[in-house]
This record gives C-alpha cells, sequence and structure tokens, in this order.
C-alpha cells in the first residue's frame, strides 16, 4: 500500500525547490495526494476497511494544513501546486 521508492523519487524530483529538497511543503503535498489516491482506490473494493479510512481521513487533514499554510504564506507556490496536482482550491 505505501509508496513505491521510485515513485516517491520521481514526485521528489518533479516538485522540490532546490537540489536537496526533500521536505518542502510542495513536495509533501505531492507524497500525499499519491497516497490518499491509492488509499481512495483501495477503498472503493474494501468498503468496511474502516482503519484505512481513518487513516485516509488523516492524510486529507494532514495535505489541507500544508495548502493552508502555503496559501497564506505563499499564495504564487499555492496557486502552482493546486493547478500541477489538479486539486480545487
Amino acid at each position: 500500500m505505501a509508496l513505491s521508492k521510485e515513485k516517491k523519487q520521481k514526485l521528489v524530483t518533479t516538485f522540490r525547490l532546490h537540489e536537496r529538497d526533500t521536505g518542502s511543503p510542495e513536495v509533501q503535498i505531492a507524497i500525499l495526494t499519491e497516497r490518499i489516491n491509492q488509499l481512495t482506490e483501495h477503498l472503493k473494493v474494501h468498503k468496511k476497511d474502516k482503519h484505512s479510512r481513518r487513516g485516509l481521513i488523516k492524510l486529507v487533514n494532514e495535505r489541507r494544513r500544508h495548502l493552508q499554510y502555503l496559501a497564506k504564506h505563499h499564495q504564487d507556490r499555492y496557486e502552482k501546486i493546486v493547478a500541477s496536482l489538479g486539486l480545487r482550491g
């Protein structure tokens, strides 16, 4: 269920701000979005998996907090990440 190492590395290289960046809000939002998409697909098949549903809710809230931070402090970066990931803001 976890992200593969290759997929995670691809997301990091796509959204990083500089060469050694792995923790910027953009990178974290991209990784969280991928995990949310995977869990959503899992829950379509396993409707009664309440533990995974709770984990999904936690991931969505974490991503929301990162997006709120960007929207408040870095509006241009917020708009760029929302557009590139296809999120509605």
